[in-house]
This record gives C-alpha cells, sequence and structure tokens, in this order.
C-alpha cells in the first residue's frame, strides 16, 4: 500500500483520533502544563539563547536551534516566522532523544497554521558539535511543494508515489532540487534512485539523507503536519536551488576484489568467497589487521567497502552487520558484480574533504559566506575518523565562512558527482547545501 500526503501553503490541522485513517499511526497529544500546552505560554517578547544566534535568536535568520525541544522559545520563534512569512512553513530536525517532541510540535504547528514537515535522526550538527537533545528550526519563507510517502511494498511503489508526486510540480525551470529524507531502513534506496531517474532525468537535481536511529532499530522518524511515520520518505521540491555538493575523500588502494554474489544490501560472495571470509582475508593481506566474529563490529568501520564506478568515483558502503552465513549486510545496496576495494580510515583526507567541498559550493552557488549551510554528517564517517570529525566541521566552518553551518548526523546521504548528474546513495560522506528558504 502506498500513502502520501502533500503539504504546499496550506494552513494544516491535526485531526483527533477518531478523524484518522487507519494507515495513520496514532500520535500522542501534548499533555498540558496550563491554557497553551506543553510548549508554554505566549512568550513572542522573551529571547533565548539559541546556541546558532548567540545571545539570543534572530527572527530574521532562517536557522535557529533550541537546547530544549519544549522550550516555550520554540512557540516564540515559530510564531514570529508565522506573522512575517503567512505563506511559509518549516523544516524540524529532531535528535533521536527527542523523538517523544512530534506530537506536540505537530499540534503547536497546528495551532499556529503553520506547514510542517521534519525528520528525527541519531543527533543535530550544530555549531561543529554533535547534539543529542534539542530542536534545530529551519525556517522556508515560502512553503514549497512537499510530500510524506510510504510505507510501500516494493521499490516500484515508491518510485509511482515521489514520481507521482512531483510529475506536476515540475516544469521547464532548471533550478528545482528534490530533497528527499529516507527512513534508512528502507532496503532499497538505490533502486527507488535509479528509479526516479528514469522518470524525472535531469529535471530536477537531486539532494537527501536518511534519517533513523544509529542503533538501525526500526523508528518512526518522518512526519509533517498530521502523520509520523517509519518505512518511507518525506520529499520537498525546493525552488531556486542548484542540490547539494557532498565529499568523502577515501583514497582506493590499488588491489580490488569483486562482489560476486549480492542481495541487495547482502554481500554473499566476494571472489567466490564466503563475504566474511574474503574480507577477513583481504584485511590481513592488505593491512595486517586479524578480524573474526568477536571483533568484527570494533573494526568494519573503520573499513568500509567502496565501490568503483567507470568514472573513478568511490561509492562508500559501510558493512554494520555479520549475518550467521558469512554474508555481510552494509547501508546501501551493492549491485552484484561490482568492483570493491578494501579502504581504511586513515586514508581519509579532510583537507582534501572540505576543500572540494568548499570549491563545489562556491562554483554552484558563488560564495557561500555569510550564507547559512544545511549540512550533513555521516553517521559511519563520525564513527571511523573519531575526534576528526570536529576538527573537519571546524574547518569547513572557516574556509566556507558561512554565516551558520547546522544539520543532523545522518545514516546515509544522496547526490550527485557532477552538477546536475545521476543521483547516488552514498554512506561516509558530508553533505552541504545552502539553505535558501524556497
Amino acid at each position: 500500500m502506498s500513502n502520501s500526503i502533500a503539504i504546499e501553503g496550506s494552513r494544516p490541522s491535526v485531526p483527533s483520533p477518531a478523524n484518522r485513517s487507519p494507515s495513520e499511526p496514532q500520535t500522542t497529544a501534548p499533555q498540558a502544563t496550563g491554557p497553551e500546552g506543553q510548549w508554554g505560554a505566549d512568550v513572542l517578547g522573551e529571547r533565548a539563547d539559541s546556541g546558532l544566534a548567540r545571545g539570543g535568536y534572530d527572527s530574521l535568520k532562517r536557522f535557529h536551534y533550541f537546547e530544549s525541544a519544549s522550550s516555550p522559545q520554540v512557540r516564540g520563534c515559530l510564531s514570529e516566522w508565522r506573522a512575517a512569512h503567512p505563506r511559509g512553513g518549516v523544516l524540524a530536525l529532531l535528535p533521536e532523544r527527542e523523538r517523544s517532541s512530534v506530537s506536540p510540535l505537530q499540534a503547536l504547528c497546528a495551532e499556529l497554521g503553520l506547514a510542517l514537515t521534519g525528520a528525527v535522526f541519531p543527533a543535530l550538527l550544530v555549531d561543529g558539535e554533535f547534539r543529542s537533545v534539542g530542536v534545530l528550526l529551519l525556517l522556508f519563507d515560502e512553503m514549497p511543494h512537499a510530500a510524506l510517502c510510504g510505507p510501500w511494498d516494493n521499490a516500484d511503489q515508491a518510485v509511482e508515489a515521489i514520481a507521482k508526486s512531483v510529475r506536476g510540480q515540475v516544469n521547464e525551470r532548471r533550478d528545482l532540487t528534490l530533497f528527499l529524507f529516507f527512513d534508512a531502513l528502507v532496503p532499497n534506496i538505490a533502486t527507488i534512485l535509479d528509479g526516479l531517474y528514469l522518470e524525472l532525468a535531469d529535471r530536477v537535481h537531486y539532494l537527501g539523507v536518511n534519517a533513523g536511529s544509529e542503533t538501525f532499530q526500526p523508528m518512526p522518524c518522518l512526519f509533517d503536519n498530521r502523520r509520523l511515520i517509519q518505512g518511507g520518505a518525506l520529499l520537498l521540491l525546493l525552488r531556486g536551488h542548484r542540490g547539494g555538493i557532498l565529499e568523502h575523500g577515501y583514497q582506493a588502494p590499488d588491489t580490488l576484489i569483486t562482489a560476486t554474489s549480492t542481495e541487495g544490501n547482502r554481500i554473499l560472495e566476494i571472489d567466490w568467497l564466503p563475504a566474511f571470509e574474503a574480507y577477513r582475508q583481504r584485511m590481513q593481506a592488505q593491512y595486517g589487521t586479524a578480524i573474526d566474529r568477536e571483533n568484527f563490529y570494533r573494526y568494519a568501520v573503520h573499513f568500509p567497502f567502496g565501490i568503483m564506478r567507470a568514472n573513478g568515483e568511490i561509492v562508500v558502503r559501510i558493512p554494520v552487520a555479520l549475518e550467521k552465513d558469512g554474508s555481510l549486510f552494509c547501508v546501501g545496496e551493492v549491485p552484484p558484480n561490482s568492483l570493491l576495494a578494501l579502504l581504511q580510515a586513515p586514508a581519509v583526507d579532510s583537507v582534501h574533504t572540505v576543500d572540494t567541498l568548499v570549491k563545489g559550493l562556491n562554483a554552484t552557488y558563488g560564495s557561500v559566506a555569510g550564507q547559512e549551510v544545511i549540512t550533513f554528517y555521516c553517521a559511519g564517517r563520525r564513527l571511523h575518523i573519531g575526534a576528526q570529525a570536529q576538527n573537519e566541521l571546524g574547518e569547513l566552518d572557516r574556509r566556507s565562512r558561512a554565516a551558520r553551518i547546522a544539520g543532523a548526523l545522518s545514516l546515509g546521504e544522496i547526490g550527485s558527482s557532477i552538477q546536475g548528474g545521476y543521483p547516488l546513495f552514498h554512506n561516509g560522506t558530508l553533505l552541504c547545501s545552502p539553505w535558501t528558504g524556497r
């Protein structure tokens, strides 16, 4: 079954449980702590340190972080945005520890008549730091076309639902970006992207990330004003936008191996050997590291696979589970007979990564100095390079001279290796894009 609800400049309302359709998950109404409920009374005159605009939030800015998702200042910020932008909306990013805040946030936006979209991630990215609490609010001056789609039974249903929602909105304008938020547990994202490109080709740019729990346990993680779902996607069609820039900086070794048998995200055989046995042998021969079932989870994130594409691009696949039959489960599909390289953590070149990102942003949008830049940092990459993640973000802030860099810790990223090119599902990257508010 496929479900899709479009949101575009509407003044949404939250249906009562009695009026919800059976496919909509039940959400708990906010607990009232007074006449105005959990989100507090009218605080339009109050200011709080947002963590992004130090010393108080500036309602003219489009990014605001609040250390508590239930802070009354959230109401103040959204109320001011609603007054200043009657046709506007908001994208709300929450860390998984704050997922219970989705329902009261839906109720608040419904009360204010403000269109809402959002996603739950392992953590937020704010001021070069990862935050496990709070809420990050991003303003749309005018709400773009948006839809919450799924869950689906297969990739064909997903492609049809997403393409149907977007098709009528795409015209001859070239600067449209399809911004996709997937539940990380959707098993066939790369196949869905292939199907979407067949439907939409280069009439849109492609940008996206995976939301959900870093434990890879099922969790509703995508929402709008009315629904909170898992197993689907949230889409936004951004106007006057040219997509994002992503980079991982991994360098491939000379030795390549072949994924001789795969099923979706699972690698069954490498060079005709059981996948884990071949992985173990290659680790020992290439890096002198002994790996077994006991230490697999300690080492695997530091030694991901790289799918080698014909144009020389490396698409990273991080193994996250070792199955009883010796197969390896990765974040993202691995096509049969893919040429693979076994990558290593120290090969990540942060200077190259940041330089590539900044040059790409400046070439695509002109200088991003003084602009707000939405940024997603792969959770696997953070595990992979440890404390260097903070250094990368600091260097990105310094070299880009952006007004603000904020976003989330993601579980996979979507982008193109060239401007207007084919969309690919990646692991291990940094993904950046200016936030234009349209």
